[in-house]
């Protein structure tokens, strides 16, 4: 029987079934085979390639790229484009070389807000790692991944390579992992942060249902104690909380950095000062949640009022992050497009399929009648909430990439370019995306340890994580897409880019098309043993 076919059985048996805990959902993870990943290597050298390097400096090359181990040992330029290269300027000695002539390297891309399935979406984690690994992902930050133990182990495996998976770094609601009662109290926050910092944990997300609609001492107490202990702090701030604890707010408090869009706007309201719902709005009814929350883009302030300078200028003030995960809401704007997309038929789980169709049970699947009326004040939204992100970052704020995928048609890996298309339609020029995806990605997650970055940018002494393509990603972001870009070729025939050739992670080499293959394999087999 062969892994897949082990995969496929396992699938349907656990798909049958649902299981209250996410750890519990979560079929072990595939160990890595012995073919999977060539390396790390004594000295694996990058031949002849052109660097994009994560800080936004311009591309440069032919450069050798020296590898030792898990490590980048140099970085040296061999040459001037359109000049013959002497070997005799080259590093020598490689136990494994790359060709990259022509090609591109960049630093490996950096996710900043992921889960990862389980019953009934995904209940096989290697299914979503070789996704993000295809699409140039080297590190993603759980928030959380699943149970709290199993993201422990996992981030484990991954940190040792025993998994085909990126680097992880594990952040998580309050309470999870702990059997000392309910976090409803300044004490028991601090108490739990306390317990939290003797474990493998990086990061504390405070989530208002879990703090009883964002307690302000539970959550300043949450904040200052992980700030004590180097944790990071990011904060989905929902609607049932953000009526007490704003973006600003939270902020104010310390928080490092916001997810999505919750309390942005609400930050900068006009005539009200909680948002304006319908009056039979009711938060569980998903269509609700999703449809009124547009509305805010006419009930917040104007760009360029001193009402949004002035949010700007405090934030840059507190030094707050913003991690927007346009990808995850852009359905709610064109629903058609995201249905339609390329990739589902290769590369989407049917369960998965049957989670994002509409449903009043599942999160995010709140198309019970999705009109244009909903999209155009989404696509509102979304000019207002583009403006800022825009204005904030040409004022020196800190935008990094997330996806949340999972929900709402958006499938793992593919929507990490997409967000990358997103922050382009935002106005951010290609150097300040792959700035955005690498550089302050790893800052945000270095910064709260007053640590160093130890990857995001490719410099000799950092990890060895690295993205190569054949195209240039600057001038087109849709040749990172697993499924590549239509291109017509000199003889008139219509084909398609490559995608990324190989992702590296640690100093290991995985061939991104064999890892699309796998992926490709798992949803077939899923179909042909009862998926639709």
């Amino acid at each position: 029987m062969t892994k897949r076919t082990v995969f496929s059985a396992l699938f349907l048996s656990l798909a049958l079934g649902f299981i209250s805990s996410l750890s519990a959902q979560m079929q072990p993870t595939t160990p890595r085979g012995t073919d999977e990943g060539a390396g790390p290597f004594d000295r694996l050298i990058i031949r002849g390639a052109m660097i994009i390097d994560g800080t936004g400096a311009p591309p440069r090359g032919p450069v050798d790229i020296v590898v030792e181990g898990d490590r980048i040992a140099s970085v040296r330029s061999v040459g001037f484009p359109g000049v013959p290269i002497s070997d005799r300027s080259r590093p020598q000695g490689a136990t494994y070389e790359i060709d990259a002539h022509g090609m591109y390297v960049l630093p490996g891309f950096i996710d900043m807000h992921v889960h990862t399935g389980g019953v009934p979406k995904a209940p096989q984690a290697e299914y979503i790692y070789k996704l993000w690994l295809a699409h140039g992902v080297t590190t993603i930050r759980g928030v959380p991944f699943g149970g709290f133990e199993w993201s422990l182990r996992e981030k484990a495996a991954s940190e040792r390579n025993e998994i085909v998976a990126p680097r992880m770094n594990s952040t998580h609601r309050p309470g999870t992992g702990w059997d000392q009662g309910s976090i409803d109290s300044p004490q028991k926050a601090r108490e739990w942060v306390q317990w939290l910092a003797n474990v493998e944990i990086d990061g504390v997300k405070p989530d208002g249902i879990k703090l009883g609609a964002y307690d302000p001492e539970i959550m300043e107490a949450l904040i200052s104690e992980s700030k004590n202990h180097g944790l990071s702090t990011v904060a989905h701030l929902d609607q049932m909380g953000v009526v007490r604890m704003t973006a600003l707010d939270a902020a104010r408090l310390g928080m490092d950095m916001m997810t999505h869009y919750y309390g942005l706007m609400e930050s900068m309201l006009t005539d009200y000062s909680i948002q304006d719902w319908p009056l039979d709005y009711n938060y569980n009814n998903e269509q609700h949640r999703f449809g009124n929350v547009a509305h805010l883009w006419y009930q917040s302030a104007d760009p360029g009022s001193d009402r949004w300078n002035a949010l700007i200028d405090e934030f840059l003030e507190l030094d707050f992050g913003l991690d927007p995960t346009m990808t995850i809401y852009e359905a709610s704007r064109d629903l058609k497009r995201a249905m339609n997309a390329e990739w589902h038929e290769d590369y989407t789980l049917p369960s998965l399929w049957d989670y994002y169709t509409p449903s009043r049970r599942a999160h995010g699947s709140y198309w019970f009648y999705w009109t244009s009326e909903d999209e155009y004040h989404w696509k509102k939204f979304y000019q207002k909430w583009m403006h800022f992100l825009n204005d904030y970052k040409n004022a020196g704020g800190r935008v990094t990439v997330g996806t949340d995928s999972g929900f709402i048609y958006s499938t793992f890996g593919f929507e990490y370019v997409r967000e990358l298309e997103l922050l382009r339609e935002a106005g951010f020029s290609p150097p300040e995306i792959f700035r955005s995806a690498t550089m302050y990605g790893a800052q945000e997650l270095h910064d709260p340890k007053g640590e160093p970055i130890d990857f995001g940018i490719i410099r000799p002494g950092l990890k060895a994580d690295l993205v190569i393509v054949k195209e240039n990603p600057l001038q087109n972001l849709k040749v990172l897409y697993g499924t590549g870009a239509v291109r017509l070729s000199e003889a008139g025939e219509v084909g398609r880019t490559e995608g990324i050739l190989y992702t590296i992670k640690d100093g290991i080499v995985y061939d991104a098309k064999q890892l699309l293959a796998d992926v490709r394999q798992m949803v077939l087999e899923a179909k042909e043993n009862g998926g639709s």
